[in-house]
């Protein structure tokens, strides 16, 4: 039983938990936090580094095709999914860090890796995936920030908006190395794309960093003091209808839109998820350090719950293709 417990788990959200469990009890204090903040910054910037130098130009023009597929994609992540975390506001019983949380949830960019691998599973269109993906998560570095200045304002103690200093670090720690990588990527895409174990050390690395800095500086200010057992139950159980909600209208839409099934199955993975890999480093770059654990909380709760609801989605839908296949293959 625990077996299978286990094995819903990827190592890299064990590893999270880990992370999460170590800043908590060890967390980064006196000489040795700006230290870790710092390591923490340095890997933002490469990570969007070596994110821009991957992403293939072609991959840009292609996805400009089939504009009808990529505008559903872009609406539900940066128009349905905001409007339901700004409903999520209201409900009654939520703190301010959980609320802003939520939110801060509702306004990320898709995944990539997982869109376009569960994508695959459920044998749909996957370069249109891929374009999709690669849209809303380069749309994301701009539109992620723009929405948090727009609707964050007043959410869990945020101020006014996002100050300069702010816009400064994301133009520095996000644009700017992204943009850098995609011009090198002539001279540097060729490594890059030869090095895929270290991409996801980067990657995973920059994650555990920023986690393990911001939940320390949150732990330090009071984090646990803060957020009960009873708010993690919430939050987890918000994360489940949230996901649930997105996942039918996707399908619904992908049927009202008269989608072909394989870009149905695009609409419904790439529109239904966040990214955590997007999502820590931003949160990093945008919050002050000692809102930001607070702020990942559901960030975190959500990218295992996609995973978990896609994985098992995914392979429903192969199964039916295997079965389909099978019928007409035994037809006279």
């Amino acid at each position: 039983m625990f077996r299978k417990i286990l094995s819903l788990f990827e190592p890299f959200i064990l590893m999270l938990l880990g992370t999460v469990l170590l800043a908590s009890v060890l967390p980064a204090r006196g000489g040795f936090a700006p230290i870790a903040a710092a390591a923490a910054d340095v890997g933002i910037v490469l990570l969007f580094f070596l994110h821009g130098a991957k992403l293939s130009r072609d991959a840009i023009w292609e996805g400009a095709r089939n504009w009808r597929l990529h505008l559903a994609v872009l609406a539900t992540t940066f128009l349905l999914f905001p409007l339901l975390g700004l409903a999520l506001g209201h409900l009654p019983g939520l703190t301010g860090p959980v609320t802003a949380g939520l939110l801060f949830l509702t306004l990320l960019p898709s995944t990539v890796q997982s869109s376009i691998a569960f994508t695959a599973i459920a044998r749909g269109n996957v370069a249109a995936a891929v374009c999709s993906a690669s849209f809303s998560n380069l749309l994301g570095i701009v539109l992620t920030p723009a929405l948090v200045a727009l609707l964050m304002g007043g959410v869990g103690g945020q101020g006014s908006g996002i100050s300069l200093s702010a816009v400064e670090s994301i133009v520095g720690q996000l644009l700017v190395p992204f943009v850098a990588g995609h011009l090198l990527r002539p001279w540097i895409g060729g490594f890059v794309a030869r090095q895929k174990a270290l991409l996801t050390i980067v990657d995973r690395g920059s994650i555990l960093l920023v986690v393990y800095t911001a939940f320390g500086a949150a732990v330090v200010e009071g984090l646990w003091s803060r957020i009960s057992g009873g708010d993690l139950a919430l939050i987890g159980t918000i994360c489940v209808l949230l996901l649930a909600v997105v996942l039918a209208a996707t399908w619904l839409a992908g049927r009202a839109l008269g989608f072909t099934r394989e870009d149905a199955i695009v609409l419904l993975f790439c529109g239904s998820k966040k990214s955590l890999a997007s999502g820590v480093p931003m949160a990093g770059v945008l919050f002050p350090a000692a809102q930001v654990g607070a702020i990942l909380l559901p960030v975190m709760l959500f990218h295992q719950i996609q995973l978990i609801a896609c994985a098992v989605i995914a392979r429903r839908y192969a199964d039916a293709t295997t079965i389909a296949d099978a019928d007409r293959s035994t037809r006279p």
